[in-house]
């Protein structure tokens, strides 16, 4: 643990030393020098946990992977509607069934292999595989027998929708149209390909703890490939020479930092150390509104700031104590005192207006019904409730929000919790252990549909993470994807939805905005809700001095 924490502050002391060398004299920053060179220099919040796509978790592994991996499509940079990537073309069966994807015959490796139809269905039938315990095998389950593969019911991989006839042409049969599954090839790791004779050489393929992610070893097919990775330190990936499309990349490295220290993030950003942030002090983002709101980056994002609670414990099985621990939560004062950055209070799991679906069954913040609520479960003014935990991973932003919430829980309803943090890495496994209370969560869209926030607490998601169960809830998303009539499907997701809110495994807080400093020399870095910048079309272009230096 000592060694940990040495990196970490060494880190932190070697930004901190350049932000003060920087201020000192007309010397270089490390901004203007990757202005003029095409360097990015990205904030990317905590140590990746890995960047294997089909392990990894976070948003903070997607920014990374995004830039050395490609899948049958690609992101429009302005829209992220689905465009031709690996696949110049696709053809759908009139039944919505069978998509058809055609290879570009120059689609390489980064090691000089042709991106083939057979590498795609290497990569499914890996992600499938039940050894590997992929937490977001599910993302596939739109694929004919994909589900019964992951669960083990069947063996046979021949059996699921995925076919390779030719090296240039790929078949994928669903189990039902799938209204979203273009964006999803497009948006989200799962679907992205992995080189499998690369993994084999490092070790079982279908086993974690392989090493073919490590620099030297890691073979993808995107717009950049891995240089280099100090932990805790940065991740260098540079300009591939075997991209199809390499000619339109202007950008000729991008350095992702690992800065947990939002306060340490606006140092380098402000001294010139840092292109974008990932994210703004709470404290800055008044001043920054008031005095140089250029810099000042609040766009919309598909996503919910949430608590799970675990269910399994014995004084959270009764959904009248998880209803009152919500009722409690005063969001308003939440988003207007504390997050600042445009938020809006979230009274359900699916951000309002999701491809024009709002949540008709809402919580809402009644701390009188929350009292009844706990008297009834037989704790009337939270007498012989035990002291809980709130746990929540590293950051300024999640304490405060954490601390507030512990106030709100000990003035209404006189329940006392005490405030845990860990590592973004611990963190995870504690949740996958239900290792833990409440905890802090966040849902940001995998695609644009409430589907992907609904499913995330269905029995059978890796990433429900409460212990909560309910067959109803099941049956009624399962009936959704079978539905083709989207105005039949939105009311049997609003039914799922009426449901999670009533037994109430989660807390949703508040949907997000992305909230960060850009500098102005980076082009190309639109507003898109999923939060996504295709880097293939992002440059630099150097302007005049930016005040903030």
């Amino acid at each position: 643990m000592k060694t940990f924490q040495i990196t970490r502050w060494a880190a932190a002391a070697t930004l901190l030393l350049a932000a003060m060398l920087s201020g000192c004299g007309r010397q270089e920053s490390r901004v203007d020098i990757g202005n003029r060179e095409q360097i990015l220099h990205l904030g990317n919040k905590a140590e990746p946990a890995e960047i294997d796509p089909h392990i990894v978790e976070g948003t903070g592994e997607h920014n990374i992977i995004m830039a050395m991996l490609e899948g049958l499509t690609t992101e429009d940079p302005k829209t992220l509607e689905p465009v031709p990537g690996v696949a110049e073309r696709w053809e759908i069966s009139d039944d919505g069934l069978r998509y058809t994807f055609f290879l570009r015959e120059n689609a390489r490796w980064s090691n000089g292999d042709r991106v083939t139809a057979q590498d795609f269905a290497n990569s499914y039938r890996r992600i499938l595989t039940p050894s590997l315990a992929s937490k977001y095998a599910y993302m596939l389950y739109p694929i004919r027998n994909a589900k019964p593969f992951n669960d083990g019911a069947i063996s046979d991989f021949a059996e699921v929708g995925v076919k390779a006839p030719e090296p240039g042409r790929l078949e994928i049969t669903l189990e039902h149209p799938t209204s979203y599954f273009l964006n999803m090839t497009a948006n989200h790791y799962t679907y992205w390909p992995v080189h499998l004779p690369t993994i084999e050489k490092h070790g079982d393929p279908y086993l974690r703890g392989n090493n073919w992610t490590r620099p030297g070893n890691f073979v993808g097919n995107g717009p950049f490939v891995l240089k280099e990775w100090k932990v805790n330190d940065v991740l260098k990936v540079v300009k591939s020479d075997t991209y199809w499309d390499r000619d339109s990349v202007r950008l000729q490295e991008i350095n992702f930092y690992p800065i947990e220290s939002l306060d340490t993030e606006e140092r380098a950003f402000r001294s010139g150390q840092l292109h974008i942030t990932y994210e703004v002090p709470l404290s800055k983002i008044p001043e920054y509104r008031e005095k140089q709101p250029e810099l000042l980056r609040i766009d919309d994002y598909l996503g919910t700031y949430l608590y799970r609670i675990n269910t399994t414990r014995p004084h959270f099985k009764d959904p009248r104590v998880r209803n009152a621990l919500s009722l409690a939560v005063d969001r308003v004062a939440i988003v207007e005192r504390i997050t600042r950055g445009g938020q809006k209070p979230a009274y359900a799991m699916t951000p309002d207006n999701t491809r024009g679906y709002t949540s008709v069954t809402r919580t809402e913040h009644n701390p009188e019904k929350a009292r009844r609520l706990l008297a009834d479960a037989g704790f009337p003014e939270g007498r012989d409730f035990p002291k809980i935990q709130i746990l929540f991973n590293t950051s300024e932003a999640h304490k405060s929000i954490a601390e507030a919430i512990q106030q709100m829980w000990k003035k209404e309803l006189g329940i006392d919790a005490e405030l845990v943090n860990q590592e973004w890495k611990v963190y995870l496994e504690s949740e996958h252990k239900l290792d833990y209370e409440t905890s802090r969560g966040g849902w940001i869209g995998d695609y644009p549909d409430p589907y992907t926030f609904l499913s995330t607490f269905a029995s059978w998601s890796e990433n429900n993470r409460t212990g909560w169960v309910n067959p109803a809830f099941d049956e009624l998303l399962a009936r959704s994807e079978a539905t083709v009539d989207p105005d039949q499907r939105y009311q049997l997701l609003q039914q799922a939805e009426a449901i999670l809110i009533h037994d109430a495994p989660i807390i949703p807080i508040y949907q997000y905005t992305r909230v960060f400093l850009k500098h102005p020399a980076v082009k190309n870095w639109h507003p898109t809700f999923l939060d996504h910048h295709p880097y293939k079309y992002v440059y630099l272009e150097a302007e005049t001095e930016v005040a903030a230096r």
